[in-house]
C-alpha cells in the first residue's frame, strides 16, 4: 500500500475534485467518518457543510485541509467493506480518527485506490499537528495495515506501479460505455499529468486511448471561433460518434485552457529532455546495424512510446516521443535536429523507414507491435542499473554522459623520483 498526504488551504477544491469524479461515474463516496448522518442518504451540500463548519472553528488557520490517497497494488481485489475498514483504521493510527472525514473510492486508474478528505481543526477548534505526518505516523500506519490485512508491501515496489497505465486502464471503445464519461475519464488521466506544448503533442497521448482533440477544418465555425471538440476514434484511427464540445466537460478543457498549459509545460518538461536523448544516443552508439525497429524496442524498454507520422506513400516525416515515466511529450525536432524524423531515418540508414499506413485520415501511427503504448516502469533491460544512472534527468544543465562525448581520457603524467 502506498499512502500520500497533501496539506493545503483549498477545502472546496479537494472536496469537489472527488465529488466531480462521482458525477463523471468514476468514483463513489463509500464512507463519512464521524458524520451525524449516513453517507448514502446525503447530498454533496450536506457533506461539504460538515467540513466547512469544522474549519470555521479556527478561521485564522489557512492550511486547514488534509487530502489523502491510499493506493493498493493492481493485483489486489478489495471489497468496499474492507476498504472502509482500512480507511477507518488508517485515520485512527495517524491521529485523525475523531475528525469528520469523507472516503471516496476511485475507478479511474489501473489500481484500487481511495481518497480521503478531512480537516486539521478538531471539534474544539484546536489544530492537529501534521509536521512530518507522512514520514512518521503515516509510515507506521501503512506498515501495520499491510501486515494486518496481508496487503502487498510498498517496499520494493516501483512508484510507477501506482501510476497511469495508458495501455490498459482507460482505452475507449465506442459503444461500450457512455461517450462523454469515457472521454472524461481519459482527460482526467492525461490533461494534468502529461507535459505537452501543442495540440499535436497532446493528441499523440490522447490517441493512445482512442480519443482526439479536434478543432475542425480551417474553414469551420469551430476553428474560426477558437472552439474545440473531443472525439472517439475506432481502431483504424477514424472518428466515430458525435463530437462533444470541450465546454461540456466539468474540467472545461477548452483551447484557452490547453494553451495556458502549453506555456507552463514548456518550462516544466525541460529537465527531462536528456532522458530521451540519451536513450537514443546510447542505442546508436552501441548498435552495429541500427534499425528503426531496434530503436523502438529500446525506447519501449525505457517506457518511451515513439509515435510516427507518415505521408500517403508510407514515408516517415514526423516523430513524437511520449515518455510515460516523466509524463513528458516531445516532438522530435524540439529535442534537436538529430532527433527529428529525418535525422533518425538517416541514422538508421533508411532501414525500416517506409511503413504501412495506419488509416486514410489518421497519419499518426504507434509502431508498437501490439498497438499499445509502453507501460511506465517497464523493465529497462539493464540489470546493473547503468542505463538508469545515465538516463537520469539533468536539472541544472544539459550534461552528456562521458561515453557519448567521443572524448578520450587524458593520461596522467607520472612524476619522476630523483
Amino acid at each position: 500500500m502506498v499512502a500520500r498526504i497533501k496539506v493545503g488551504n483549498a477545502l472546496t477544491r479537494a472536496f469537489y475534485y472527488n465529488e466531480n469524479k462521482i458525477k463523471e461515474g468514476v468514483a463513489t463516496c463509500i464512507m463519512a467518518g464521524n458524520y451525524p448522518f449516513d453517507v448514502g442518504r446525503s447530498n454533496e451540500v450536506q457533506r461539504l457543510d460538515v467540513l466547512e463548519k469544522t474549519t470555521s472553528l479556527r478561521e485564522s488557520l489557512r492550511a486547514n485541509t488534509v487530502h489523502i490517497s491510499l493506493n493498493f497494488d493492481p493485483s489486489e481485489t478489495l471489497s468496499t467493506e474492507r476498504m472502509q475498514e482500512i480507511a477507518s483504521l488508517y485515520m485512527d493510527k495517524i491521529g485523525f480518527g475523531k475528525q469528520p472525514y469523507l472516503v471516496y473510492q476511485h475507478f479511474d486508474a489501473g489500481h484500487p485506490h481511495l481518497h480521503i478528505v478531512t480537516t486539521k481543526i478538531d471539534l474544539k477548534g484546536k489544530v492537529i499537528n501534521t509536521n512530518n505526518i507522512a514520514k512518521n505516523q503515516s509510515e507506521l500506519a501503512r506498515k501495520d495495515l499491510e501486515i494486518q490485512f496481508g496487503l502487498v508491501k510498498a517496499e520494493g515496489q516501483k512508484a510507477e506501479a501506482y501510476g497511469l497505465k495508458p495501455a490498459y486502464a482507460a482505452k475507449v471503445v465506442y459503444g461500450k460505455s457512455e461517450s462523454r464519461k469515457a472521454i472524461a475519464a481519459v482527460l482526467n488521466s492525461v490533461l494534468k499529468q502529461y507535459k505537452y506544448t501543442s495540440l499535436a503533442e497532446l493528441n499523440a497521448v490522447l490517441r493512445q486511448y482512442n480519443v482526439v482533440a479536434d478543432r475542425g477544418s480551417d474553414s469551420s465555425r469551430t476553428f474560426k471561433n477558437n472552439g474545440l471538440h473531443y472525439r472517439i476514434l475506432n481502431d483504424e484511427g477514424e472518428p466515430v460518434g458525435v463530437p462533444i464540445k470541450a465546454s461540456l466537460f466539468y474540467q472545461k478543457p477548452t483551447l484557452q485552457y490547453l494553451e495556458d498549459r502549453f506555456s507552463a509545460n514548456e518550462t516544466a518538461r525541460q529537465p527531462y529532455k536528456n532522458r530521451i536523448k540519451n536513450t537514443i544516443d546510447l542505442y546508436f552508439l552501441k548498435a552495429k546495424n541500427a534499425t528503426l525497429q531496434g530503436l523502438t524496442d529500446v525506447l519501449k524498454k525505457e517506457g518511451i512510446t515513439p509515435v510516427l507520422r507518415q505521408n500517403e506513400a508510407g514515408l516517415l516525416y514526423g516523430i513524437t516521443y511520449i515518455d510515460h515515466k516523466s509524463k513528458c511529450v516531445f516532438n522530435g525536432s524540439s529535442l534537436g535536429k538529430t532527433y527529428s524524423a529525418k535525422a533518425i531515418s538517416e541514422r538508421c540508414k533508411g532501414d525500416a523507414v517506409r511503413l504501412p499506413l495506419q488509416s486514410p485520415n489518421g497519419q499518426i501511427q504507434n509502431i508498437n507491435a501490439d498497438n499499445r503504448p509502453s507501460i511506465p516502469g517497464a523493465n529497462t533491460g539493464s540489470p546493473d542499473g547503468l542505463l538508469d544512472a545515465l538516463l537520469r534527468p539533468e536539472y541544472v544543465n544539459e550534461n552528456i554522459p562521458f561515453e557519448l562525448t567521443g572524448k578520450k581520457k587524458k593520461k596522467r603524467k607520472k612524476k619522476r623520483i630523483i
